[in-house]
């Protein structure tokens, strides 16, 4: 491209500084990553974590994952549902104990969000 067509009126006479190109180049990426993180964030993509362990949900999966993952024999399953069974039987008592224990040091107030708070997703 020659000097006359980019110091022709029609094109303007200023050029953009390399370097401020750059910075509004960079600029700009960043803002579409943000904007594209807040539509994916907007849309819940976030929200979809496996079950909690202590669910029936996190109990199937923790299960067959050990399952799968050490190849476990029908014998061995069986035995292992009954342990983890026994496990999962201990932490709910173990819960439901230390849940009423807080409750009795807080006031009315207090426990009402203490419940909104049990009620709400764990933030990771």
């Amino acid at each position: 491209m020659s000097t006359e067509l980019l110091d022709s009126p029609a094109l303007g006479k200023s050029r953009w500084n390399p370097k401020v190109a750059c910075a509004v180049s960079l600029v700009l990426v960043f803002l579409s990553g943000g904007v594209l993180g807040a539509v994916i964030m907007d849309l819940g993509v976030h929200k979809q974590r496996p079950p909690v362990f202590d669910t029936a949900g996190g109990r199937a999966l923790y299960f067959e994952r050990l399952q799968r993952d050490l190849s476990l024999t029908p014998a061995q399953s069986e035995q292992i549902e009954s342990v983890l069974n026994d496990l999962w039987h201990d932490y709910r008592s173990v819960w439901n104990d230390s849940k009423v224990r807080v409750e009795q040091v807080l006031n009315e107030d207090q426990k009402q969000k203490f419940e909104r708070m049990l009620q709400e997703p764990q933030k990771r």
